[in-house]
């Protein structure tokens, strides 16, 4: 007789081999596999009916920061707040994800019992320290990149009392004030005092399961509302929900495959979609997302290291330190036209303007102006551009691998603004005419096509705000992606019956209520890295717990996740901890345990119920359900 008997253990280490009580019998796994992408919630219910709201979306990004909103009874009119505090009359799109803290003049150095004030955004002069990428620190699985200290980092951070989720929370308290205030100034006090605001906030694809919880922790403090009630969406999802809508139907055809690259300033996150009908619009992810540190911002210090190296370092210094002005200004001018505007066809020769720098022939100085050729604008963009273009030729291959069609490649962000980003993923993807037109995709021209390595590259019209666009339509329309891809192997660990051809003799240990010799620690994966997931299949968690008379009815379970291509068998240090799910059985009715008792006359209890998560966009949800009811929510902490 074979059982497999699932148990929480909490870790090797902790084990007490007398006490092991909590135990699943008759295991069946899931007749498919699906995956979870995101933080714990309350998992949807049916909307009550509500009045017309406000839809706000909020793309806080590495280094820049987006709103923008609609109410829901003109949906074409999506607003983008464009003025800023500090921001001196000038209008952005965005706004720089920066903020410091500050004592009060009379308090400082009188100890940190007075709050900080808090500067953010445009409010900074050039000089000014302030922490920069403070998202990049909610998922410590990142890689920083090298322009930012972690050491002066949390050095800044301890000065005033405060941790990365205060930072983050606090900025986000700013954006949500000043959001609040441009939307009542644009409607009135008392159509907000009356009007529903929700929001939906954006993260990475490749966040982790405890930063995007941890994101939505910051977000309800900032006053955004209650953890379970804001939606998030990723950058790259809500990007392709903007930009495929945008272009329907001209483009769009069931079966292509469309690669959207979201080039910010410190990351570049890809995803793609497959188109599987046109109306509505509903696409599912088609590979899973990758990701890397090749943002725009790369190449502002790669500028700076060029202009470094013509001017020498004590000139460099002298200029950043008592010519602030001049600096930002040269800084400025490559930020705004060179990185957005370059064409080496176009542009044989750019001047950036250093006002107030003598003329130096040998080091390109002219009458206050740095002279630079195509050929070193080129070898400033060229390192980073490249990361970009094996990114994308990453997605490709591994849809080709799969025998997919890759139609199209959409570029967003601030970095997709850039003429010579486009160009090159254009030059890189060889551009052919298209066969004359048949039925797609199984004619033979497309075949043809994608075998040249032609591929179609899209820079939207609004490619920097294509994000906080889409996840204003993500509010006001839901979700079009109805399936996405796992980016782990999500199980848990049990317990089952020894058996010697399979299990080591050291391994083993005696269960006195099932009366027999037991393993623990084998790994039983519920999902699989790579399979699709839809949050219209909830993924179940069968168990059975058996309970001594008197003995607690809260239990606890790790989700745990292996990043491997195969995942092992038993336990491993290397796993990941997802989080630990609490469920609480004093809900359930005593009537649905069933009494046993062992041959030596000890009585429990024993229970079967289920666990379902539920995965949405970047979120997921646990409930409890005996015999198919519902009897509460389980709660997670996360790793």
């Amino acid at each position: 007789m074979n059982i497999n008997l699932p148990i929480h253990q909490p870790s090797p280490s902790q084990r007490n081999r007398d006490s092991r009580n909590y135990f699943t019998s008759s295991y069946t796994p899931p007749s498919s596999t699906e995956a979870i992408n995101g933080p714990v919630r309350e998992p949807a219910r049916e909307p009550a009916p509500v009045n017309d709201r406000l839809i706000v979306g909020i793309d806080f990004g590495t280094t820049f920061s987006g709103v923008a909103a609609v109410y829901t009874s003109t949906p074409d009119d999506i607003e983008i707040i464009k003025t800023w505090p500090g921001g001196n009359g000038i209008t952005s799109d965005k706004v720089p994800t920066e903020i410091s803290y500050e004592l009060p003049a009379a308090t400082a150095g009188a100890g940190a019992s007075t709050e900080p004030t808090v500067k953010w955004g445009f409010q900074f002069r050039p000089e000014e320290s302030r922490l920069r990428c403070i998202k990049l620190f909610l998922d410590r699985s990142q890689k920083l990149p090298f322009y930012v200290s972690p050491l002066e980092t949390a050095a800044q951070l301890k000065r005033f009392n405060k941790n990365v989720v205060d930072a983050v929370s606090d900025y986000l308290t700013q954006i949500h004030r000043h959001t609040m205030d441009t939307l009542t100034r644009r409607y009135g006090e008392s159509f907000m005092a009356t009007t529903k605001v929700d929001f939906v906030l954006t993260c990475p694809a490749v966040w982790s399961d405890a930063a995007k919880n941890t994101t939505l922790q910051a977000a309800e403090r900032a006053g955004m509302g209650a953890k379970s009630q804001i939606q998030m969406i990723s950058e790259p999802e809500a990007a392709a929900v903007y930009t495929l809508k945008a272009i329907q139907p001209n483009h769009l055809k069931v079966g292509d495959n469309f690669i959207v690259c979201d080039g910010g300033g410190g990351t570049v996150d890809l995803i793609a979609y497959k188109i599987v009908s046109l109306k509505p619009l509903r696409v599912e992810e088609s590979a899973v997302g990758t990701g890397g540190l090749c943002g725009s911002a790369f190449l502002n210090y790669r500028f700076e290291e060029h202009v470094k190296n013509r001017l020498g370092q004590t000139r460099f210094n002298d200029m950043k330190t008592k010519k602030g002005k001049t600096w930002q200004m040269g800084l400025r001018y490559f930020e705004e036209f060179v990185k957005r505007n370059f064409h080496e066809d176009e542009h044989q020769e750019v001047n950036i303007p250093f006002p107030g720098l003598a003329d130096d022939e040998e080091a390109g100085l002219d009458s206050g102006f740095l002279v630079m050729t195509a050929e070193q604008i080129k070898d400033i963009f060229e390192p980073v551009v490249k990361e970009v273009c094996d990114l994308v030729q990453g997605q490709v291959d591994s849809l080709r691998a799969k025998g997919g069609i890759v139609s199209g490649i959409i570029l967003v962000g601030g970095f997709g603004q850039s003429d010579y980003l486009y160009r090159r993923l254009k030059n890189h993807f060889v551009s052919a005419a298209p066969p004359p037109y048949s039925e797609r995709p199984t004619h033979s021209g497309a075949a043809v096509l994608q075998d040249a390595g032609s591929i179609e590259v899209m820079q939207p019209v609004y490619a920097w705000t294509a994000v906080v666009r889409g996840a204003v339509l993500r509010g006001l329309e839901g979700s079009m992606v109805i399936s996405r891809k796992a980016r782990m192997h999500y199980g848990t660990s049990y317990a089952t019956v020894y058996d010697e051809e399979k299990h080591s003799v050291s391994e083993r240990y005696w269960s006195p209520l099932w009366e027999r010799w037991m393993v623990s620690d084998r790994m039983q994966w519920h999902i699989a890295k790579g399979e699709a997931i839809s949050p219209l299949s909830p993924i179940a968690f069968h168990y059975t717990r058996n309970f001594r008379p008197g003995q607690s009815l809260s239990v606890t379970d790790d989700l745990i996740a292996c990043e491997a291509d195969e995942p092992p068998k038993a336990y491993t240090r290397d796993l990941v901890h997802v989080c630990t799910l609490t469920t609480d059985l004093n809900a359930v009715p005593r009537s649905l345990f069933t009494r046993l008792t062992t041959t030596r006359g000890v009585e429990f209890d024993n229970l079967d119920f289920t666990l379902e998560m539920i995965v949405d966009s970047a979120g997921l949800g646990f409930e409890l359900k005996v015999d198919g009811v519902r009897y509460g929510r389980v709660d997670a902490e996360f790793h």
